[in-house]
């Protein structure tokens, strides 16, 4: 590591909670959702389409910050 230390998470970091968000995070925020959609009276499906698609749009935003970047080479990396 270098002797300057970037603001935020670690290359590394973010892999992990990338990793726990789509392993643990995203299975338990679908059961939620469908929870939650079946409790009220089924609406027609392009709306229940509509609140799926507009529901996992809305889930990603919050931890986009922890994916940004993930798929590149590590940056901190020393080439050799």
């Amino acid at each position: 590591m270098s002797s300057e230390e970037k603001p935020g998470l670690s290359y590394k970091a973010r892999r992990r909670w990338s990793l726990v968000l789509l392993l643990i995070g995203l299975p338990i925020y679908i059961v939620a959702v469908v929870t939650v959609v079946n409790w009220l009276d089924r609406p027609p499906i392009w709306l229940e389409l509509l609140v799926y698609v507009g529901l996992g749009i809305v889930w990603a935003l919050p931890f986009k910050f922890v994916f940004k970047g993930v798929g590149k080479e590590d940056p901190d990396q020393n080439s050799e």
